[in-house]
């Protein structure tokens, strides 16, 4: 049987899944390094005018602030960690799901009948937990390299030697609380997903065409980072390290309890949702690229296949 998209075995669209997501995240980077740095700055500008504490007043101010005291590559501190979270996250996330999914239909679904919706996302959100309690380490590094300054930069091996040498073993896991429950954001996406798209069906008398589907897709994802945006900005936090300037200035945070609490005493109600309008450009984006780009990476992927069966094929004959 030829290869084809439909033949396609399950690791195979995880490594197009996970192509596309790197090729995304790369050209969306700057964006996701200044995100992640607003998340994590005071509220005022005086603490950053006496130490050399960056304050970005927009996502433009801090590319053109990165750019003038680091360089370009400063846009892309972090970056190698992050492709390798991005990577490791798409591949866990799938194996994840496919365990428990042929697991539950061997013992309470041998017919091979069709699960619910709200199953499927029991299932996703399942997965999605096992998949943070793995790749969080990932992520806590990825965010040290992304806040602290170039001269106190490390390498992905270092920044985790320090962290472990620092706060020991379980400093890896920092804001593993705020991520497990960041896990819903995808149910929340999903069903607003559908919501919306009878509204377009049905209220607006819309065909689904790519470019309806595509932004009805960044409306849901929209509407669930709006929801989910406090524990994802207390998420970072958590895995913060201040600089080494700052470190004696910065009580560490115990918890995302009291990230929230802290906050919203300082900044107020807003300071939860610093960072955001970056955030949802940056998802916006990813999701444009991927949307491009899938049907490109899952035929090369096809040929891939393809050639490796070919190649097996001749050695056993």
């Amino acid at each position: 049987m030829a290869m084809t998209k439909e033949t396609l075995p399950p690791i195979g669209h995880a490594a197009a899944g996970s192509a596309g997501a790197m090729f995304a995240l790369s050209l969306v980077y700057p964006l996701d390094i200044i995100k992640t740095r607003i998340q994590v700055q005071t509220k005022s500008k005086k603490a950053s005018a006496d130490s050399d504490e960056e304050h970005y007043a927009s996502a433009w101010d801090g590319i053109t602030q990165i750019v003038k005291k680091e360089g370009i590559s400063g846009l892309y501190a972090g970056l190698g960690s992050s492709l390798i979270g991005t990577a490791s996250t798409n591949f866990t996330y799938f194996y994840c799901y496919s365990f428990l999914r042929e697991n539950y239909n061997k013992k309470y679904n041998p017919n091979g009948g069709t699960l619910s919706t709200a199953f499927e996302l029991v299932l996703g959100a399942a997965a999605g937990a096992l998949t943070t309690l793995i790749t969080t380490p990932v992520s806590v590094i990825t965010t040290r390299q992304q806040t602290l300054p170039a001269n106190e930069r490390q390498s992905v091996v270092e920044t985790c030697k320090s962290i472990v040498q620092e706060e020991g073993i379980k400093g890896l896991w920092r804001g593993i609380q705020p991520s497990l429950l960041l896990c819903v954001n995808p149910a929340i996406t999903y069903g607003s997903f559908e919501k919306i798209k009878q509204i377009v069906l049905t209220v607006l008398k819309l065909q689904l065409t790519p470019g309806v589907n595509f932004l009805v897709g960044a409306l849901s994802k929209t509407l669930a980072t709006v929801i989910t945006y406090p524990y994802i900005m207390a998420k970072v936090r958590l895995q913060w390290r201040p600089s080494k300037e700052m470190k004696d200035k910065v009580v560490a945070y115990q918890g995302s309890i009291d990230v929230l609490t802290r906050v919203l005493k300082t900044d107020g109600f807003f300071g939860w949702y610093k960072g955001m309008s970056t955030q949802i450009t940056k998802a916006v984006l990813s999701q444009a690229l991927l949307f491009m780009m899938k049907d490109i990476f899952t035929n090369y992927t096809v040929l891939a296949f393809a050639l490796i069966r070919a190649s097996q094929k001749a050695k056993a004959q």
